[in-house]
């Protein structure tokens, strides 16, 4: 193969690709400024960040000790946003997703879940409104609420005066119980009868020298560390954010390089490229070659942005880093050249390879990460190049692997360029069917 029409054929791409501002613009500002909107939607990492907080409604029918307990402690909840309108505008609020949950507090609340913590009495239905599409925030605000409902509810039995009145109208209740051995009622009254004096003679709470009731609180305390390769290394959302809309406008990048083609090849261009000294292989390998280095372009200035701007640093291997993009501009390069080999006509191509590329960034966690994904679908995105792409740049940036973390995707890329590259030499065509 002689190098002098493989370096003019590489020339030429580059030249036309640089003299064309808007393919330059679309190319290197639109992944940028994509990838900033996303990395700003979902990056969580930074010190000084306020986690958002669920913006919640709660309707207190029953205005008993323990409702305007529960209330105020959901109030102080550093994880919602508590509002307490009424029942009318909680729902409305509900229905046109301002507010992700609306907890409704019966009346009678208080003194049901007082009798139904002996264990004696019907459970109280607290009824959580909620916005169908957010099935997360409802989890969360249902577990937060159990916390507050336990400890008011506990609060209130052991040393409030719903607690007393328990005890009051249940001990006549086992004194005349019939179907309660002789034992084991008066193992229950000499017990409730304990407790009845100890609120008897307990002092008011609040008085000098009395600590404060406090109910059942939680056991424990969580220390949350996060786990990355190396030490002292946070997550940075903008990172995954720039490594999938790089890969992304790559292949669509790459994909109308390949549509191109077919439109020189109507034009009969390829047929006299045929009757000159070029080979079917110098023609696909420059091609190739010069898509390889508009990709690496593209990436490399991409993560120079985000370097630059969002504080996005290579703490892995910064030479697993360049192999992993010299490897994903291959993978993309040849992506082009299989779109160009096999497509039929332009208008067939660009419909299918919009589609082949939403579906590879999508089921390669390009959008969203991969482990919300279902089980099966967490291993079958592994035949896709872009969850190597994803996550070997994943590897390189925030989690700080090292070169060995980049080893892998960069050998499964190339393996996908060889592929990409052996179906598209087999399947070229110098003119139209």
């Amino acid at each position: 193969m002689s190098l002098i029409p493989l370096a003019a054929m590489i020339r030429k791409d580059l030249l036309l690709f640089f003299s064309d501002r808007r393919s330059v613009i679309v190319s290197f500002v639109v992944p940028i400024a994509i990838a900033s909107f996303f990395g700003a939607v979902f990056a969580s990492g930074g010190q000084n960040r306020q986690p958002a907080r669920i913006a919640i409604a709660i309707v207190d029918q029953d205005g008993s000790a323990i409702s305007k307990a529960v209330l105020a402690g959901a109030g102080t909840d550093k994880n919602l946003n508590v509002a307490t309108p009424t029942e009318e505008e909680a729902r409305e609020s509900v229905r046109k997703g301002k507010t992700a949950v609306a907890v409704i507090i019966p009346k009678g609340f208080g003194d049901a879940s007082g009798q139904a913590f002996f264990g004696n009495g019907e459970k109280p239905v607290l009824t959580l409104l909620h916005d169908p599409s957010k099935t997360i925030e409802l989890a969360m605000v249902r577990g937060v609420m159990t916390q507050h409902v336990m400890e008011a509810v506990s609060k209130e039995m052991f040393g409030g005066e719903q607690g007393k009145q328990v005890i009051e109208k249940t001990l006549p209740q086992i004194q005349a119980s019939t179907s309660m051995s002789a034992d084991r009622k008066r193992e229950l009254v000499e017990m409730l009868g304990s407790v009845q004096k100890y609120y008897r003679d307990r002092p008011a709470s609040g008085t000098e020298g009395t600590p404060e009731r406090r109910g059942i609180t939680m056991p424990y305390t969580v220390n949350e560390e996060a786990m990355t390769a190396g030490s002292n290394i946070a997550y940075n959302g903008y990172a995954h954010s720039f490594a999938g809309m790089a890969i992304q406008f790559l292949l669509f990048a790459m994909a109308n390089m390949g549509i191109d083609m077919l439109l020189e090849r109507q034009r009969g261009l390829w047929a006299r490229l045929r009757s000159a000294p070029v080979s079917k292989f110098t023609l696909l390998a420059g091609k190739a070659l010069s898509g390889t280095i508009i990709s690496l372009s593209v990436l490399l200035v991409s993560f120079a942005f985000a370097m630059i701007v969002f504080d996005v640093r290579i703490q892995g291997s910064a030479i697993g880093f360049l192999g992993i993009s010299l490897a994903c501009a291959l993978m993309a390069s040849t992506f082009g050249l299989l779109v160009a080999a096999l497509g039929n006509s332009p208008a067939t191509a660009r419909g299918v390879t919009t589609l082949a590329v939403l579906m590879m960034v999508m089921l390669g966690g390009a959008w969203v990460p991969t482990f919300i994904f279902p089980a099966w679908l967490q291993q079958f995105t592994m035949i896709v190049p872009v969850r190597w792409a994803v996550d070997g740049l994943d590897a390189m940036t925030w989690r700080g692997i090292g070169f060995s973390g980049a080893l892998v995707p960069m050998l499964v890329l190339v393996g996908f360029a060889a592929v990409f590259a052996a179906v598209a030499a087999s399947r070229f065509r110098w003119e139209e069917a």
